[in-house]
């Protein structure tokens, strides 16, 4: 799937870099050891984060900056909505789902929608230290990255959070849900 062609104007820029530093300020427990001025330097005039950032708010995700990656140093951006982001859901897990599917076909699938606000799925380490954050997908639940070995076999997983745990589970990927979406991970 090719990426949304999305242009911002410089009104929308601004404002989705307002919003972002409203979110980063309200939610300190997301990045105690980062400093706004360090995530706005990543940001600003990055027009490819800016696109994705974008994106993933106006699907509902909620973006907020949850850590720096050790390796590369840039900015960890994840959906940080309460629930799964209400604009991801009724997807299956990927292309190959969908196009299996006889019957019943969603709009679309979770791996191709991620590609084309370019991010990446959560995985479950990611998707565990989202939930040491906060409590999150309570009422619903998200696709992560599955591992090849599971999906050659028809699966994918995805998780949730209920009775204070997090979960791994499996379904078919090519199933899909009212209450499942996905939660996405953006460097800058």
């Amino acid at each position: 799937m090719k990426r949304a062609a999305v242009a911002l104007s410089e009104q929308q820029k601004n404002d989705l870099i307002e919003l972002l530093e409203a979110r980063f300020a309200s939610h300190p427990e997301r990045h105690a050891t980062i400093a706004w001025p360090e995530v706005h330097a990543r940001i600003d005039g990055n027009e490819e984060a800016l696109r994705s950032l974008y994106l993933m708010e106006r699907t509902e995700g909620e973006p907020d900056v949850i850590g720096m990656d050790v390796v590369t140093g840039k900015a960890v951006f994840v959906d940080c909505s309460p629930e799964s982001p209400l604009g991801r859901r009724n997807l299956c897990y990927d292309r190959a789902a969908l196009e299996g599917r006889k019957k019943n076909k969603p709009s679309g699938n979770a791996v191709d929608e991620a590609r084309a606000m370019g991010i990446e799925l959560l995985d479950e380490d990611r998707y565990r230290r989202l939930q040491a954050l906060g409590e999150f997908d309570r009422k619903t639940s998200s696709w992560i990255e599955t591992p090849e070995s599971i999906r050659d076999l028809g699966g994918a997983l995805f998780c949730d959070r209920r009775y204070d745990t997090v979960f791994v589970y499996h379904n078919g990927a090519d199933s899909y849900y009212g209450a499942r979406g996905f939660r996405g991970v953006l460097y800058v």
